[in-house]
C-alpha cells in the first residue's frame, strides 16, 4: 500500500506521480477514526449527511449548523487525512458569505472547503482562496440542482456539456482550486478534463480516468440498502449485519 496522503500540499505530486487518490465520506467520530487509521487519502464532510444520516429528500434542507455539528465530529476522530468540508445550499450566493461560510467550516476544523458550481461562481472561489482558504470545487451533476433539474441526470453526453463541462473546470482550475469533483460525467469527458487542469480531480460516477474516487462510506460498506448507486461496490454489508444482531438481541432479552 503507497503511504497515504498526509496533506493537500501533496496533491500535485499525485496527479503527476500516482497513485490515484482514495477519498471517502465521513460524518461522524468513530467512522471518521477508523477511516483515517485505515490510511484513506482524503475525507470529506459531504452535505449526503443529509440522505445518509438525517434521513432528507435530497441535500439542499442541510445547514451551515449541520455542516459545522458533522465537520466538528469528523475533525475530533482524524489525526493525520485532510478533512474537506461542504458549503451546503443557498451558503455561498455572493463571495462575502462565500468566505464567511468558509472559515466557520475552517474554525470547526476543515483543512479546505467545497461548493457546486463553476464559471458562476469563480468570484465565490477567489475569495475563498484569496484568503488562505484551500478550495475544492464540484461540477457535473449538482446534487444541491436536483430540484431544478428535476432529477439526477448524466453530463457530458453533448458536445455543448462536454464544453460546458470543460470551461467550468479550467475557470475553476484558473481560480486556483486544489482539487475538483467530477461528478456522474460522461468518461471520456471526465477523462479530458483531467489532462487538461492542475487541479487534482476526483470522480464519482465518472469512469476510471481521474486522479481520485469519492465514495459515500454508507455505499461502499452497504450501510444504506434502501438505495444503492450502480456504480458503487458494496464491500461489506453492515446493513445486513446490524439487522442480524439487532434480532440476536431481542431474542436474547425475550429468553430471560
Amino acid at each position: 500500500m503507497h503511504p497515504p496522503l498526509a496533506n493537500l500540499s501533496q496533491l500535485s505530486d499525485r496527479k503527476r506521480n500516482g497513485p490515484p487518490l482514495s477519498v471517502l465520506t465521513a460524518y461522524d467520530y468513530p467512522a471518521a477514526r477508523l477511516l483515517d487509521e485505515a490510511g484513506v487519502d482524503l475525507l470529506l464532510v459531504g452535505d449526503s449527511l443529509g440522505m445518509m444520516v438525517l434521513g432528507l429528500p435530497d441535500t439542499t434542507g442541510v445547514t451551515m449548523e449541520m455542516m459545522i455539528h458533522h465537520t466538528a465530529a469528523v475533525r475530533r476522530a482524524v489525526k493525520r487525512a485532510p478533512v474537506i468540508s461542504d458549503l451546503p445550499y443557498h451558503a455561498y450566493e455572493t463571495p462575502e458569505q462565500a468566505l464567511a461560510n468558509a472559515r466557520r467550516l475552517v474554525e470547526a476544523g476543515a483543512d479546505a472547503v467545497k461548493l457546486e458550481g463553476g464559471v458562476d461562481f469563480v468570484p465565490q472561489v477567489r475569495a475563498i482562496v484569496g484568503a488562505g482558504i484551500p478550495f475544492v470545487g464540484h461540477i457535473g451533476m449538482l446534487p444541491q440542482s436536483v430540484k431544478e433539474e428535476g432529477g439526477y441526470k448524466k453530463k457530458g453526453r453533448t458536445p455543448e456539456q462536454a464544453e460546458k463541462l470543460l470551461q467550468d473546470a479550467l475557470a475553476l482550475d484558473e481560480a486556483g482550486a486544489a482539487a475538483i469533483v467530477l461528478e456522474s460525467m460522461v468518461p471520456d469527458v471526465a477523462s479530458d478534463i483531467t489532462r487538461r487542469i492542475r487541479a487534482t480531480t476526483i470522480g464519482i460516477g465518472a469512469g476510471s480516468g481521474t486522479d481520485a474516487q469519492v465514495l459515500v462510506l454508507h455505499d461502499l460498506i452497504g450501510a444504506f440498502p434502501w438505495f444503492r448507486p450502480p456504480f458503487a461496490t458494496a464491500r461489506a454489508d453492515v446493513a445486513a449485519e446490524i439487522s442480524r444482531a439487532a434480532r440476536e438481541y431481542i431474542t436474547a432479552c425475550q429468553a430471560r
